[in-house]
């Protein structure tokens, strides 16, 4: 073998061991990136004892001894949820752990719709009471009408079994095109009718109403930020807008908010200029990320009044917070909830989710709104101490969390870290906030409908219109209810010429008006006697609103 021969293979043996010690490192870093993506806690469904699933993991090893070795029985899957639990509760208020059985109801209030038989009810004593079938779902096509009372589902008689809401609302409900029988009583029969009802996709509307106000000014209020909320409040819009829209009044109290994607979308509808930032997001391992407009409105809008109140959080204080930065319009009400965190969800293998929050969104100035949660107990009892402390009542009582200044673009001053101040406040009514009201007020609708099972003839030639101006609920109507009441347990009476009577005869005139003119009919009524929607319409009456308000 000549010397050009023997020098590559020297050579070979001098490298080949890099080569290796190379690959070697290679694999613990690839190995290790990997390692990342591993959940933190696995949950190991074998039923049968593997001496290799000791090396899951520290938690997974103490579940699993504590399950071996316990003098007592355990139920290893509580364990495993008080643990996740424990971890997650360590962490903020809002990343949560969500059961498998628990998922699809959580799902459902989001995607904005489920599968069931499409009927709103009531219980009457400890019976099953249709209030309407939904226009167009499975139950009015079966033929189910508002009165009957649902007796019997499948093959078990329910009425007397005083069943919870939501017990009856999962017999009801299944998978889209499976059947449920149902055994109806009709008034005036002694025969139970019996129905076979074919599942379907139910929507769950997220938009309650959208209507007029005056000539010139909408209402639109919204209850959650789902999947479907962006096109229902387009479709409302384009009503509106058919009808004369100029002003919108976007009544966003106690919608504890939802899908961002939906706020921005909304958002892009009240400005006319393109890539205006809207909101952004940033967190520990989640890069920045700009929501802008589009700079496509589809319809002409004027002046913005945006209702706010304690429970309104989250997607519902990005579109206060933007609103406001940019002095596109108004915010009225009260201070906002507060949160500004941003969650994602994961599904675990069995089958439950983890909704884990990875980042903060920004208002436009830079504000974030989150209020403090390093202690969970004060941060669920911020609302009612903001009660106690009277600053719901007077905007000289609101706590500023973060005096970090922050400025609109007009070069108004703006603060954060503790939710969305109101550019104007209007306190609560401390007669809604009584426990009395409160009480009395849960029996309304129960008293509302069998009055109008007895009394539907006469409002036959009511418009809303005509209801709305010219029916007023006597004392006569409002003494039945008190002793409706009486019956259910409401022994304490309010005074006469209290304010309590007032606002008690005028819930049950909207929830009539609601009876026979669906949302619209109950929100056209309620809100004669709403101070927060009297105010923005008298801030509305003024040539510039904002100019009105911030001098």
């Amino acid at each position: 073998m000549d010397n050009q021969q023997r020098r590559p293979l020297e050579a070979s043996k001098i490298w080949m061991p890099l080569a290796l010690a190379i690959v070697l490192v290679v694999g613990i870093l690839i190995g290790g990136r990997l390692q990342q993506f591993v959940p933190a806690v696995y949950i190991d469904r074998a039923d049968e004892y593997d001496t290799q699933a000791w090396k899951q993991g520290t938690i997974e090893e103490l579940i699993r001894y504590v399950e071996a070795k316990y003098v007592d029985s355990t139920d290893r899957r509580a364990l495993t949820e008080a643990a996740i639990n424990t971890i997650l509760n360590d962490l903020d208020p809002h990343s949560s752990y969500i059961p498998a059985e628990e998922l699809a109801e959580v799902n459902d209030q989001l995607e904005g719709n489920f599968d069931g038989i499409g009927v709103e009810f009531l219980m009457l004593e400890d019976t099953i009471v249709v209030v309407a079938p939904m226009a167009g779902g499975p139950s009015e096509a079966a033929g189910i009408l508002a009165g009957d009372k649902i007796v019997q589902i499948e093959d078990s008689i329910i009425v007397g079994k005083n069943l919870k809401t939501e017990a009856i609302i999962n017999m009801l409900r299944g998978e889209k095109g499976s059947e449920v029988g149902i055994g109806v009583l009709r008034a005036g029969e002694k025969q139970i009718r019996k129905f076979r009802v074919k599942r379907d996709k139910i929507p769950v509307h997220s938009v309650e109403v959208a209507y007029m106000l005056n000539k010139n000014t909408g209402y639109i209020k919204i209850n959650r930020f789902s999947a479907t909320t962006y096109e229902e409040f387009m479709k409302g819009l384009e009503t509106l807008s058919a009808k004369g829209l100029k002003n919108v009044i976007l009544d966003l109290r106690y919608n504890p908010g939802g899908y961002l994607q939906q706020a921005t979308n909304m958002l892009s509808q009240f400005f006319k200029e393109k890539d205006k930032l809207l909101v952004y997001t940033q967190g520990r391992t989640v890069s920045r990320t700009e929501y802008k407009t589009t700079g496509r409105p589809s319809f002409d809008i004027d002046n913005v009044v945006v209702l706010i109140d304690e429970g309104s959080a989250s997607a519902s204080e990005i579109i206060a917070g933007a609103i406001q930065d940019h002095d596109r319009g108004l915010i009225v009400g009260r201070r906002s909830f507060g949160k500004g965190l941003v969650q994602e969800q994961y599904r675990l293998s069995d089958g439950s989710a983890l909704r884990l929050t990875v980042a903060r969104y920004y208002t436009p100035s830079g504000r974030s709104i989150q209020k403090p949660y390093k202690d969970n107990a004060a941060y669920e009892e911020d609302v009612f101490k903001r009660y106690e402390a009277g600053e719901l009542f007077s905007a000289d009582k609101t706590v500023v969390k973060d005096s970090t200044k922050f400025y609109t673009s007009g070069g108004h001053v703006v603060f954060g870290g503790g939710g969305i101040s109101p550019d104007v406040f209007v306190p609560v009514d401390s007669t809604l906030m009584s426990d009395l009201y409160l009480e009395l007020r849960q029996h309304v609708s129960g008293f509302v409908f069998n009055y109008m099972q007895q009394h539907e003839k006469r409002f036959k030639d009511y418009q809303l219109a005509s209801f709305r101006n010219n029916f007023y609920t006597s004392d006569d109507v409002y003494n039945q209810f008190i002793k409706y009441a009486d019956a259910k347990g409401v022994k304490k009476k309010p005074k006469e010429g209290t304010s309590i009577k007032k606002e008690i005869k005028h819930f049950i005139k909207a929830r009539i008006s609601r009876h026979l003119f669906n949302e619209e009919g109950f929100y056209t009524v309620w809100n004669d006697a709403d101070n927060v929607v009297k105010k923005a319409v008298e801030l509305l009456g003024n040539p510039d609103p904002i100019a009105a308000v911030k001098k």
